[in-house]
């Protein structure tokens, strides 16, 4: 599915269309330009580096998720076993050098519409007004039918909590005890050799990635510097770092 083929370059095979019969095209979940969407990972503009050491990690056991019922998660641990290490190369050479587009709204709020989860797994607005945030990140798409048909000029709006933007530049600004983000991420979190880029990515995912972390089933050569990023992490403490770092400008 790639509705603009003219806004990015010409993408691999391995991309596109992927290798038969399970190595599923890359470009179909992350999108050809690497924006992602919020049950996966924006590849666009991260360190080629980076992405091959994850999905090493992947097919060795090191890096797994926190559940077992999210779907995407699953499809990708089976991709990364199927995949070999040239493919993989490929798409990272490829997604590595895509600029990534800030496409993600992140707006501050007391209350947020309902929300349901639609056909396609995804957060919409549900019939039956507004309710107060809570303690949350609310991330759905601006317009469901287009983000489905992998649409990329249309995007997503996260909604938070008032005031949390700001606590959580405090938070990665100061470290919270441990190192401040930009130590290893970059002074403007766009990433630094194999290191994430974190500035305007979904905060739905670096939520999980955090939690993940903590919880250990995130490991690895690259999750060591983080465990003491987040061993005193509390869940107000993720929600407020992603607020943060989602609302920047990549």
């Amino acid at each position: 599915a790639d509705c603009y083929p003219a806004d990015h370059a010409a993408a691999p095979q391995i991309v596109l269309h992927g290798r038969k019969p399970n190595v599923f095209a890359c470009g179909y979940c992350t999108l050809p330009n690497g924006q992602g969407r919020p049950e996966n990972a924006s590849l666009a503009g991260q360190p080629a580096d980076y992405i091959v050491s994850q999905v090493a990690d992947m097919r060795e056991g090191k890096r797994r998720s926190s559940t077992d019922k999210m779907g995407s998660i699953n499809a990708m641990m089976g991709i990364a076993k199927a995949s070999n290490d040239a493919e993989v190369r490929t798409a990272a050479n490829y997604f590595s050098k895509l600029k990534f587009h800030k496409w993600i709204r992140v707006v501050e709020t007391d209350t947020v519409p309902k929300t349901e989860i639609s056909s396609h797994n995804m957060l919409v607005a549900a019939k039956g007004g507004r309710e107060p945030i809570g303690k949350r990140i609310i991330e759905m798409p601006e317009n469901l039918d287009r983000i489905e048909l992998r649409d990329p000029r249309t995007g997503f709006v996260a909604y938070v909590p008032k005031g949390a933007v700001a606590r959580g530049k405090k938070l990665v600004e100061s470290g919270a005890g441990a190192f401040p983000c930009a130590a290893c991420h970059g002074p403007t979190y766009e990433g630094n050799g194999a290191v994430p880029a974190l500035a305007g990515r979904s905060p739905s995912e670096l939520v999980r990635q955090l939690y993940d972390f903590k919880s250990g089933t995130r490991d690895g050569a690259g999750a060591a510097m983080m465990k003491p990023e987040v061993a005193n992490m509390t869940d107000d403490m993720r929600l407020e770092i992603a607020a943060y770092l989602s609302s920047l400008e990549p």
